[in-house]
């Protein structure tokens, strides 16, 4: 196997035996074969089909992200879909990626970042879609983008590629941002508690605010309680998911610790998207996957034809596990006991006069964007002590589960604001972006030019196609960590450090 699409991977260059996710040779052979299987259907299927394939090349690219799916069954399905929709046996040979990966260095490189980028927009597009909300622009790029990679191109073109696939992911983005907000309204400031009553309860981790949705009335009418944990806590800012009585608080941090605070926990836990890893004999007879997640012996919540999900076989297990029989004060990572989402775009753009403002006058001295994926790999705390050092007169936005390395802090306020302002999901990069952009032109001047710095942590895909996002925006200045990606050869790294000024987040790096 090779594998080096995460910042984990072995050595800083690649698993080769197995993955440091978890993943074996075997599910990793599938999945490039698999990624193979799309690039030949999108060569034998014309464009003018994207529409009925959209679902289709979805499910492909997110199964491939890291910690989505480890079972080869299920991998193997989608690899004979492919091949009947390309009009081919269901068992048709597998192709390889052999091409892609013995390609010479530089082109292997942006080759592999398109490849990667795509995977992190098919999940936000496949969130979006479940919704009922779809974009032809970015279906119709995944067939261009798909060939390209498959059949290789000069540097110059697979620059331009990558960058294009940055301006996608903004439109999928935004598709998602509307999508969420039309159907569950615009996130508003709440704070939530880490307490578990005692009693059946369920823990929904991942991404898809759709799944929980109609979790939430199904064990509600079975009086079982409900947790966010990782990236699901922004579902509390939500007006018509708050509405359930029985979404109680968030359970745990960030993905990376699920084997630690899962370990005989007395409820039932539902995956609906990526951040899973392998379970561990203490608790996987409680773990439910959904969606694109697929883990061998786990069960597994199908959509019927609809696409609604009965979660009676969750819900029934929490009910047999029974809970804690006292309340149990869960904490974040520095002793934390309350965090606080929910300040969406919406709500910060109807502050950006006093924002702006304070500003002007000096109050408000320096903007903050720290976010992204968390992960395992030491180095991370470093971000926990940047906040940590960030000055009284300067602001913290952050996203994405990167948050949980000091979501719990007390930074105090600025004026009538809290100083750390969580704006939600990965995906909410959107709603950074749309506020960066709202200053700039109060302030009339370039996003470059304002008093920000962007402090990124990476782990997965989705992050590559946020990063793509910015530098195709042409925002200059990220600090990138706490690792710089392996799949960046160092010619093409020289080339973003130049053009961007992308530098890595230290130990030195201070506020």
């Amino acid at each position: 196997m090779f594998c080096f699409q995460c910042e984990q991977t072995a050595g800083g260059t690649g698993c080769t035996l197995r993955g440091v996710c978890g993943k074996d040779a075997m599910v990793a052979a599938l999945q490039d074969s698999l990624t193979a299987a799309l690039i030949r259907m999108v060569r034998t299927v014309d464009a003018t089909h994207a529409d009925r394939a959209a679902p289709l090349v979805e499910d492909a690219l997110f199964t491939t992200i890291t910690n989505v799916s480890f079972d080869p069954i299920s991998v193997r399905v989608l690899i004979q879909r492919l091949n009947v929709f390309a009009g081919l046996p269901a068992d048709a040979p597998d192709e390889s990626l052999e091409a892609l990966w013995q390609a010479p260095e530089d082109e292997r490189s942006l080759r592999s970042t398109v490849l990667f980028g795509l995977r992190g927009m098919a999940a936000y597009a496949h969130h979006a879609r479940v919704l009922g909300f779809r974009d032809e622009r970015i279906e119709q790029f995944w067939f261009k983008a798909l060939r390209i990679v498959g059949e290789g191109a000069s540097l110059e073109v697979l620059l331009a590629l990558a960058l294009e696939l940055g301006q996608v992911n903004l439109i999928c983005m935004e598709l998602l941002d509307r999508a969420n907000t039309t159907t569950y309204g615009q996130p508003s400031p709440t704070q939530v508690g880490m307490l578990v009553e005692p009693g059946p309860f369920i823990v929904v981790t991942g991404h898809d605010l759709r799944d929980l949705a109609m979790l939430l009335p199904q064990a509600a009418a079975r009086g079982v309680a409900v947790y966010t944990h990782g990236e699901m806590l922004p579902a509390h800012g939500y007006p018509a998911l708050r509405q359930y009585a029985n979404l109680k608080g968030n359970f745990g941090t960030a993905w990376q610790n699920q084997q630690r605070e899962f370990d005989a926990l007395p409820g039932a836990i539902l995956y609906t998207t990526n951040c899973l890893m392998p379970p561990r004999t203490s608790y996987a007879d409680r773990v439910f996957t959904t969606s694109v997640v697929h883990f061998p012996g786990v069960s597994h919540i199908a959509a019927d034809a609809a696409g609604y999900k009965d979660f009676t076989p969750v819900i029934e297990r929490a009910i047999a596990l029974g809970g804690y029989a006292a309340p149990y004060q869960g904490h974040g990572i520095n002793g934390g006991i309350t965090l606080t989402t929910g300040f969406g775009h919406a709500t910060l753009l109807a502050q950006a006069p006093a924002i702006l403002d304070a500003v002007q006058r000096g109050t408000l001295r320096h903007i903050y964007l720290v976010g992204g994926c968390d992960g395992a790999k030491p180095g991370r705390n470093r971000y926990t002590e940047f906040v940590r050092n960030t000055p009284p007169d300067t602001l913290v936005l952050t996203l994405a589960c990167g948050k949980y390395r000091f979501n719990d802090l007390d930074l105090g306020h600025l004026g009538p604001f809290p100083r750390l302002l969580d704006m939600g999901q990965c995906n909410d990069a959107y709603g950074a972006i749309k506020v960066a952009v709202a200053l700039a032109e109060a302030c009339k001047c370039s996003v470059n030019e304002l008093p920000l710095t962007l402090v990124l942590s990476w782990y997965e895909q989705k992050a590559v196609c946020i990063l793509l996002t910015l530098l195709a925006l042409g925002v200059k200045g990220i600090r990138l960590g706490p690792t710089l990606p392996a799949f960046l050869s160092p010619a093409i790294l020289k080339t973003l450090v130049e053009t961007y000024e992308i530098h890595p987040f230290t130990e030195t790096t201070s506020a």
